[in-house]
């Protein structure tokens, strides 16, 4: 056995009453209760001392009392001098009492103490301790060692045990900090997940459609101030009221797709390329998506069509949706924009965090997103496991 072993402390968690269940707490306070009447009775049951001896009897049960309280909390703040010294205290008060006839205080002394020390000394103190106090009660004790022997071997058993008992608390009181811990760490990662996810809803949702009605209020209060004729003011205006209906119902689906009330995603792209004046083709064998998938797919769409309106308006879209035996895969393709159409309107607008949300939300399932030029236009492709 390594000598770590040997000078190791038993656990602290093992030996704390502070960790100890309430029926264990009370069984032990009920032990010690009756450990010691069964002492006093016992030494004082016979009448056998006279006054001066009895007082001497007393102090050293008094003496036993405070050298026990001692050793427990030296070991419970595991220092060895004062623990040993404790010890070395408690011998003596036994071999006191045993030449004084005092047989029941001493018996419970020295099995006590061989008891306490194989449970809260490092090992090798308490081979020492126990060996001692055992040991004395052997040679001291009435009827010989073989009378004492199936004694001292019960309770050495039982000090071994109880040993044993401490080191799996311990362990369990690790095993159980540890799992808090873990549950603790589990908790705030996924209420970071979910911070993230509604930032991101609230970027897809809310990001373009307030930054385009910004676009279009800002361009009519400049025609205002430079007297622009009204109709022009007008559409404006209009189109800002569009972008907020807009915005409103993204909203509501956003709102839905959080509780996880979700539309089709097949209807729900024939309804956004509709609006968007894109192609959409779907190939594969159309089934019912995952919910996190579907909803990549749907805020992947949403966001790269948002993107063609910005920077390539006028460009021929065309949108791929294909059920893969494993997953989904999305594809997103606009040409070049007509010539002379340049960047849109709403090209100023956004935060730019759109592709990032896209890539996040690919990711965080397992999938991947790639996004670039391809033939003098923009190509997005999604593919997530569903």
């Amino acid at each position: 056995m390594p000598l770590e072993e040997w000078t190791r402390w038993p656990p602290r968690e093992g030996t704390s009453r502070d960790r100890e269940s309430t029926p264990r707490r009370v069984i032990s306070v009920v032990t010690r209760i009756v450990v010691l009447t069964v002492m006093i009775w016992g030494t004082y049951a016979h009448g056998r001392f006279g006054f001066w001896e009895g007082a001497a009897v007393a102090a050293e049960i008094l003496a036993a009392v405070a050298l026990t309280v001692a050793l427990l909390r030296s070991t419970r703040g595991q220092r060895l001098g004062p623990a040993m010294a404790a010890t070395a205290g408690l011998l003596a008060v036994g071999a006191l009492a045993e030449w004084q006839h005092a047989t029941p205080l001493s018996d419970i002394v020295f099995l006590g103490l061989g008891v306490t020390v194989l449970v809260r000394l490092p090992l090798g103190p308490a081979v020492l301790a126990a060996a001692a106090a055992f040991g004395t009660y052997t040679v001291v004790g009435w009827g010989g060692w073989l009378a004492t022997a199936p004694t001292v071997g019960g309770l050495m058993l039982l000090g071994y045990l109880l040993r044993l008992d401490a080191g799996a608390r311990a362990t369990a009181h690790r095993l159980l900090v540890q799992e808090r811990a873990a549950h603790k760490a589990e908790a705030e990662s996924a209420a970071l997940a979910e911070r993230a996810r509604i930032a991101r809803e609230i970027h897809d949702v809310l990001a373009h459609s307030l930054s385009a009605q910004l676009v279009h209020l800002e361009a009519a209060r400049l025609m205002l101030d430079t007297g622009a004729e009204r109709e022009a003011v007008r559409e404006r205006v209009v189109a800002a009221r569009r972008m907020a209906q807009d915005g409103l119902a993204e909203t509501r689906q956003a709102l839905s797709a959080l509780r996880g009330e979700f539309t089709p995603v097949g209807e729900y792209l024939v309804e956004l390329t509709g609006q968007a004046g894109a192609e959409l083709i779907v190939w594969g064998t159309a089934r019912p998506l995952a919910a996190e998938a579907a909803l990549a797919v749907r805020r992947t769409t949403q966001e790269a069509l948002t993107n063609v309106r910005k920077h390539a308006p006028g460009s021929r879209v065309t949108v791929r949706l294909g059920y893969l035996e494993d997953g989904v895969e999305l594809e997103v393709r606009n040409g070049r924009p007509p010539r002379g159409a340049g960047s849109g309107e709403l090209a100023v607008s956004g935060s730019g965090y759109g592709l990032l949300g896209m890539r996040e939300r690919a990711e965080l399932l397992g999938g991947e997103l790639l996004a670039g030029p391809e033939d003098g236009g923009w190509r997005v492709l999604l593919r997530v496991p569903a």
